[in-house]
């Protein structure tokens, strides 16, 4: 049973031992070996690696990935003209020597983060100071952001390389600080309604000469076409007086007879009507008596 006991315990020593001299590294990190707090070895590539258990080697990992840095900080900046405003960016940044990382920046990703932040900060600063703030927003914003991508790299791989690379730097937004962003905004507003105002006020000048040379051309219209219809109706006035005159002309005493009867139609149309005249002696009823109607004698007004 001993003998079972010691041989059980061998192999998990033996196992324990070969585990802490085994190591896998990922295609994503760096392998950093240490022999008694120093670099020992740096591994680039993946794969299965071995050391000497601890205390005598330790391994960390570095992630060799293209990393982002957001801005954090919300301090505002002065443009050229001395304006307060908050710029928002982000960095793309990788290790890529993680020896010259490991003893000028710290040992982990965000040692390099917090270092490199100060710095763009930095840089933002030193550039926006030469520039207005209709220069940020214009063309010259590209200029700006390479401008400070090679002061970063200039810190960055100075007389102490941090074995980083600046892959790029952007700028998200450019605004004013809240207090003159409220009163920027303001202004707008008043612009806006004056603008309004303005259309408004041309809108209504506008339709109400609209309406009045509507109402011009509608009179005018109007007398055209009374005075077209007045003469069409005087023309066919005087065709038909033409046309009555030729017809009568052709047989005068007929004409004088059917006048006679068109005024007796129209005096006596009507039950209830009374005429009070003497037939024997008034010539309106001489074609009564035989004899032809007066030419002259004009029949009564049509009801």
């Amino acid at each position: 049973m001993n003998r079972i006991g010691f041989f059980i315990s061998s192999v998990l020593v033996v196992l324990a031992l070969l585990s802490s001299m085994l190591f896998v590294v990922d295609q994503r990190q760096f392998g950093v070996v240490y022999a008694l707090g120093q670099i020992k070895e740096v591994i680039t590539e993946p794969g299965l690696n071995f050391k000497l258990p601890p205390p005598f080697q330790n391994v960390t990992y570095i992630d060799k990935r293209l990393l982002t840095l957001d801005s954090s900080d919300t301090e505002p900046m002065l443009t050229a003209e001395k304006q307060r405003v908050v710029i928002d960016w982000y960095v793309r940044w990788r290790i890529s020597d993680p020896s010259e990382y490991i003893r000028n920046v710290g040992l982990d990703e965000t040692a390099g983060a917090n270092q490199l932040s100060r710095v763009v900060r930095n840089a933002f600063q030193e550039e926006v100071n030469k520039h207005t703030v209709r220069e940020l927003l214009s063309l010259k914003r590209d200029d700006l952001m390479t401008d400070v991508r090679r002061e970063v790299l200039n810190v960055v791989k100075g007389a102490k390389p941090w074995g980083v690379d600046v892959v790029d730097v952007r700028i998200t937004r450019i605004d004013y600080v809240e207090a003159i962003t409220e009163s920027v905004y303001r202004r707008m507003e008043a612009e806006r309604k004056r603008v309004a105002n303005e259309l408004r006020s041309t809108g209504a000048a506008e339709g109400e000469k609209i309406r009045a040379d509507a109402d011009r051309q509608r009179e005018v219209t109007i007398a055209n076409a009374y005075r077209e219809a007045q003469h069409i109706k005087g023309d066919g006035d005087a065709e038909a007086s033409r046309i009555y005159a030729e017809a009568f002309g052709k047989d005068p005493q007929f004409a004088q007879f059917y006048r006679s009867l068109d005024a007796y139609k129209s005096t006596l149309n009507k039950k209830s009507d009374l005429v009070v005249v003497d037939p024997s002696s008034s010539e309106f009823f001489k074609i009564f008596r035989g004899g032809a109607a007066p030419a002259a004698a004009p029949g009564p007004a049509r009801k």
